[in-house]
């Protein structure tokens, strides 16, 4: 009784909303609720619309290709070498420096391959005769020798094979994903946390086919994390929804879902901001290699710490959640088993 006074004392209301709950703030989340939504509906259309107009620039580990490795003895100019291998017929050639200044890692295009050599993809005299061209015309340019480290090429048959590979593992998480969330709390929080993490996936795949940005291993890799941490996110609110509609007993389920977000707001704010201070590192001092991989992170962690606080819970409100949801199911028979 005591107990219930105390808790009672610390709820404060205004204006028929509950504002402060337990001695702590309770901000006003789903008053936003209408403007997040036709916020979160028009970043999902365009990003549906980038991807139908320009498409995924998928890199090599997905189209196929040469991938070439050399070593200078000074530091070139990245532009420089662009530039060589471009008027020495290698065009769409990617170039980003590869553990230090003086490694360059080279991704020739399919098409390229096939122009400079016909034999297959398999044959190892033709994957070193595109590395030794490839080093001849850097020399001619180089101040100082170019040696080849290695070189290696992917059929377009494995590439299509990783692209279909990569896109069915992504079904397969967000149907895990609804799998486990519908038997750890119930179906209306499954629904809610795929629709959060659709939500996510399609805009970072938007952003990149926006900025037409190669898309590859590294960047599919990046786009699971991102299933991971928004789901992490979202588990976390959601466990705190559920454990609210049984500890506040008169409140609306607005309030209830205000509440709770309020109470892990800091933790989910405190933990994209220190993943970002990673991220952002990896950005700036990571090299060429990996950036459109953190990039897609940032991208993805800043996306998912908004869907968590607002797509989830709003489709919550959508499906009409209510305190009975949470009430564990009558088993037949049990007030007879109760009667003496």
């Amino acid at each position: 009784m005591s107990e219930s006074k105390s808790k009672a004392a610390e709820t404060k209301v205004e204006d028929g909303q509950i504002t402060e709950y337990m001695g702590k703030r309770v901000f006003d989340f789903m008053r936003w609720r209408k403007l997040a939504a036709a916020a979160s509906i028009a970043l999902v259309v365009a990003s549906i619309a980038a991807l139908v107009v320009n498409g995924l620039q998928f890199g090599l580990d997905f189209t196929g290709g040469t991938q070439v490795e050399v070593g200078y003895e000074k530091a070139p100019r990245i532009e420089d070498v662009r530039s060589q291998l471009v008027d020495a017929g290698y065009a769409g050639a990617s170039v980003v420096r590869f553990g230090s200044d003086n490694e360059l890692l080279i991704k020739l295009p399919p098409e390229v391959a096939e122009e400079q050599t016909q034999l297959s993809a398999r044959d190892e005299e033709a994957t070193q005769s595109i590395g030794d061209e490839v080093v001849s015309v850097l020399r001619q340019g180089a101040d100082g020798d170019v040696e080849l480290r290695r070189v290696e090429m992917v059929g377009p048959q494995i590439g299509e094979e990783l692209r279909d590979d990569g896109g069915l593992g992504m079904l397969f998480a967000l149907f895990v994903v609804m799998a486990y969330v519908a038997l750890r709390f119930q179906y209306k929080f499954s629904i809610g946390a795929v629709v959060a993490l659709a939500h996510d996936v399609i805009i970072v795949l938007g952003f990149f086919a926006l900025l037409k940005l190669d898309f590859d291993l590294t960047v599919l890799a990046a786009v699971l994390a991102v299933i991971g941490y928004s789901l992490n996110d979202t588990i976390v609110v959601s466990d705190r929804i559920r454990e609210n509609f049984r500890r506040v007993r008169k409140a609306s389920t607005m309030e209830i879902i205000n509440i709770s977000i309020s109470q892990t707001l800091g933790r989910t704010f405190m933990t994209s901001f220190t993943t970002l201070l990673v991220l952002w590192a990896l950005q700036f001092f990571g090299g060429e290699l990996i950036h459109n991989f953190s990039l897609a992170l940032i991208v993805g962690v800043v996306v998912g710490t908004y869907s968590s606080v607002y797509v989830a819970a709003n489709t919550l409100m959508l499906l009409g959640i209510t305190r009975e949801d949470m009430m564990p199911p009558v088993k037949e028979g049990a007030e007879l088993e109760e009667m003496p």
